[in-house]
């Protein structure tokens, strides 16, 4: 842990070599508060969602309506945490190819070029990275969730996991797919 401004202060868990504002692929995890289930549950394998359970739902299903270069993939609500797989496709490009990891241009015009925007961060502005997006996601639950029970809340952190190629996105894919299956063997299942 280092020092800042005198106090200690908890590591970031992103990769710092990684611009998380960039064209890519992430696969991510975010766990309510002591892992409770907020969510709802699992019964015969399927996920019964609570009330709580379908505002994570809706919420994530609007996120490109808040931010219009996010492409949405592979999701699930589980009874204490959610996985989905978040696409930052911008510049007009929508089709990512994760051998590559580069968009494939899929219009007939050429791309704009944003102006540069001085920032302190070695990456650019914030605004529109991974982070800004996940941190909008859990106001839009939260602000909803506190009112249909105030000891709702999510764990201050979230996981995340910058898909490389097309094998781990698949591999990621099914994962997700097939959480409510294997609940009983899920690290998340309890709380701690």
């Amino acid at each position: 842990m280092k020092k800042y401004k005198g106090k200690y202060r908890i590591q970031s868990s992103r990769a710092d070599f990684w611009d998380y504002s960039s064209n890519g692929l992430y696969f991510i995890t975010i766990v309510t508060k002591n892992r409770e289930h907020f969510f709802g549950k699992i019964q015969d394998n399927k996920m019964i969602l609570s009330e709580i359970g379908k505002l994570a739902q809706k919420y994530w299903h609007e996120i490109p309506e808040h931010f219009p270069f996010v492409i949405l993939h592979a999701f699930v609500v589980m009874p204490n945490h959610i996985h989905g797989i978040i696409e930052i496709a911008k510049n007009n490009q929508s089709d990512f190819d994760v051998e590559t990891q580069n968009f494939v241009e899929t219009q007939n015009f050429a791309s704009l070029q944003s102006p540069k925007l001085t920032s302190h961060n070695k990456f650019g502005p914030q605004s529109r990275n991974l982070a800004s997006i996940i941190r909008g996601y859990k106001i839009g639950v939260t602000k909803n969730a506190k009112k249909l029970d105030p000891d709702w809340g999510w764990q201050s952190r979230y996981h995340d996991h910058i898909i490389r190629n097309d094998e781990s996105y698949q591999k990621i894919k099914k994962y997700i797919i097939n959480n409510p299956v294997k609940w009983k063997n899920d690290k998340f299942r309890f709380n701690q």
